[in-house]
């Protein structure tokens, strides 16, 4: 009979994302830490022992003495966690408003997606990605229906396997999902982003807290209507910085390490996460 010293382990972490709605930018956190080994199990936030990746950090307990990797604030105001562990953020600006002095890395973890994921051949001349809330937009809808072969309309409720494969068989990305935006940048296919009614919640912190990072100094957002151009929606697209980019991919794999994780045997550590 084989001890328990026998059995290899695998890191289990108790973690919040948004499950709110499906989305596949609140699905990265399972996604990624997965393919680094390990199994992100939800958690509430109350409990949760890792923030993941989102505008969450509101969300979070007062008390909240986990770890923060690659979240963000929302509405760009301060919230006061004295006992967390920041080992990343998603921002410049989060990292400001929150005041975090000591060093720790910057930037969406939706960046590494393209570590794991191989680029497909190019099907499609822009990827469309509108946010949930913006899906059934009439600009969305007539603009998609006027370029029926030449545009993907990419729906952000898909699986992250999936929206993932057809973001980044587009030659352009726009987008008013920040997860479009960072999965184009983690391809280094060139993106912008747009705003449409009703606006998000938090405007537009979340899309300059990450443009702080991999395109300091500018921003890449643009308008949008049924009638543009496709043409100009292309050319308004524009990439972010590539060492920008590698170096956020750096810090942020990096950080990993300060993520602290239950040790499990495999069997126990699936049945954690199809528990959750």
């Amino acid at each position: 009979m084989l001890t328990p010293a026998f059995y290899p382990t695998v890191g289990v972490t108790s973690a919040y994302w948004w499950d709110g709605h499906p989305n596949f930018g609140d699905g990265l956190t399972p996604w990624l830490f997965q393919r680094y080994g390990r199994i992100a199990v939800h958690s509430d936030p109350r409990a949760a022992r890792l923030a993941g990746v989102g505008s969450i950090l509101e969300q979070l307990a007062p008390d909240f003495s986990g770890t923060v990797w690659g979240s963000g604030l929302l509405y760009g105001e301060p919230y006061d966690l004295p006992h967390a562990r920041y080992a990343a953020v998603r921002g410049h600006l989060t990292r400001s408003v929150q005041g975090l002095e000591h060093p720790l890395a910057l930037g969406d973890p939706g960046l590494l997606v393209s570590r794991h994921v191989p680029q497909p051949p190019q099907q499609w001349v822009l990827g469309l990605v509108p946010h949930g809330m913006h899906l059934d937009h009439p600009d969305v809808q007539r603009f998609a229906a006027r370029h029926p072969t030449e545009v993907r309309l990419i729906d952000a409720g898909g699986s992250v396997d999936s929206v993932v494969r057809e973001i980044a068989a587009c030659a352009a990305v726009a987008s008013s999902s920040l997860h479009g935006l960072v999965i184009a940048d983690s391809f280094g296919i060139p993106a912008s982003w747009f705003g449409l009614e009703p606006g998000l919640w938090g405007g537009s912190f979340k899309f300059r807290d990450y443009e702080s990072v991999v395109t300091p100094g500018r921003t890449r957002r643009s308008t949008f209507e049924a009638e543009s151009a496709l043409s100009a929606v292309v050319a308004d697209a524009a990439l972010a910085d590539s060492e920008c980019v590698a170096a956020s991919v750096g810090q942020l794999e990096e950080s990993l390490a300060q993520v602290e994780a239950r040790q499990l045997p495999p069997f126990l550590a699936l049945r954690a996460r199809r528990l959750s």
